[in-house]
């Protein structure tokens, strides 16, 4: 649905994008992450037309962003990182407000607006004004904004950064159902728990290029660090640890009656690791893992110094 291609943007000496090209696929949740000043919020921006390109095209639906513009927007939603909504009106105006700008005949918006309330858990409120909203209030509001012409497209820009944990997990549920009405989405966010929960695929940003991409299954196997798996059993003998550590290798550690192998792939190599236990004769009482993170790829490709 979107391709993006050899996209470029400088501001004076310094180089925001350089040459970043990639394709989001209809109905897609595409997570896009990177530290401070990566590049994120200016391909947001970008790509819903708020700031121009140096270089470079955008397809949206097979037509040019820049022969296309006016209709191409009239299908996107964007949650911008900084809130946008007037504060001295109300949830139900602000909305209203969004609304007529995109033209919707007056019955379906008004439809729009209370389904949109309810939704975000905000028709009780619907009536005060913004100033008097928590923040995740306004979060959850700014993002009913962004769909209240039902786009196919929304761009979200960390659109759950500084609130409260209820109000970030109802704007989970409301992502994961967008997912399921085949909304195409692309998120930034600093939060990896985010990413490995909602993103179907994956580009890492860093300095302006993209520096690593796919699924997290395609991102873990990036990582050269290895995978854990600790194993309790009913009780080992001193010829049972000898005997784990001759089958599972010099990085076996064997202590008390728990075992911990480290490994590559841990998901390819569970069954045969459980199959040579029970060769063994040993009974497993607990099993724990330690898989690798996407935190942990994260900061080996982008390095673990602060960025202010």
């Amino acid at each position: 649905m979107i391709i993006v291609r050899n996209l470029s943007k400088s501001f004076g000496s310094i180089t925001a994008l350089k040459e970043v090209s990639l394709e989001i696929r209809k109905g897609e949740f595409y997570g896009l992450l990177g530290p401070n000043g990566a590049g994120k919020t200016t391909f947001i921006n970008i790509l819903s037309s708020v700031v121009s390109a140096d270089s470079g095209s955008i397809f949206v639906d097979g037509e040019e962003m820049d022969m296309h513009t006016t209709e191409i927007k009239k299908k996107i939603g964007v949650v911008p990182q900084e809130i946008a909504l007037y504060e001295d009106l109300s949830a139900h105006d602000n909305l209203l407000f969004w609304g007529k700008n995109y033209g919707i005949p007056a019955a379906e918006l008004k439809q729009n607006v209370e389904q949109l309330l309810h939704i975000t858990s905000l028709e009780n409120r619907k009536n005060d004004k913004v100033a008097h909203f928590s923040g995740g209030m306004k979060r959850r509001l700014n993002l009913a904004c962004a769909l209240v012409h039902k786009p196919d497209i929304v761009f979200m820009d960390e659109p759950t950064v500084g609130i409260d944990p209820q109000s970030r997990n109802k704007i989970y549920d409301i992502l994961q159902n967008l997912q399921k009405e085949g909304i195409t989405t692309i998120y930034t966010t600093h939060y990896m728990e985010e990413a490995e929960k909602l993103c179907n695929r994956i580009g890492i940003i860093d300095h302006g290029q993209i520096i690593a991409e796919g699924t997290l299954q395609q991102l873990r196997k990036m990582d050269q660090s290895t995978e854990s798996i600790s194993i309790q059993f009913e009780k080992l003998m001193g010829e049972q640890k000898k005997e784990l550590v001759e089958v599972f290798g010099e990085t076996t550690i064997v202590n008390g009656d728990t075992c911990v192998i480290s490994t590559y792939q841990l998901d390819l190599k569970l069954a045969e690791i459980i199959s040579k236990i029970d060769r063994i004769g040993l009974n497993i009482t607990n099993i724990d893992f330690k898989k690798k993170s996407l935190e942990t790829l994260f900061l080996n490709l982008t390095g673990k110094k602060l960025r202010e």
